[in-house]
């Protein structure tokens, strides 16, 4: 996938992309459809850190939650 674009289906796509790789037991409740265009270079920065990591700890974890959940349109 071309992420150098900032559409929509590139925000979905790194949002359940970051989903999977912190296997968030809340996954459920993170609809990638809540997070705009709009901070696309947050969301890309997020995803760079969860892919390019082979293990993230849990303060890494909660971090990347936490900078998620501040992005998610309310």
């Amino acid at each position: 996938m071309d992420l150098s674009q900032p559409t929509q289906e590139n925000v979905e796509y790194m949002i359940e992309g970051i989903k999977n790789k912190l296997k968030m037991a809340s996954a459920a409740a993170m609809q990638a459809s809540a997070f705009s265009v709009k901070n696309y270079e947050d969301i890309l920065d997020i995803y760079e850190v969860a892919m390019g990591s082979d293990r993230l700890s849990i303060s890494q974890v909660e971090a990347l939650v936490s900078e998620l959940g501040r992005l998610r349109a309310r």
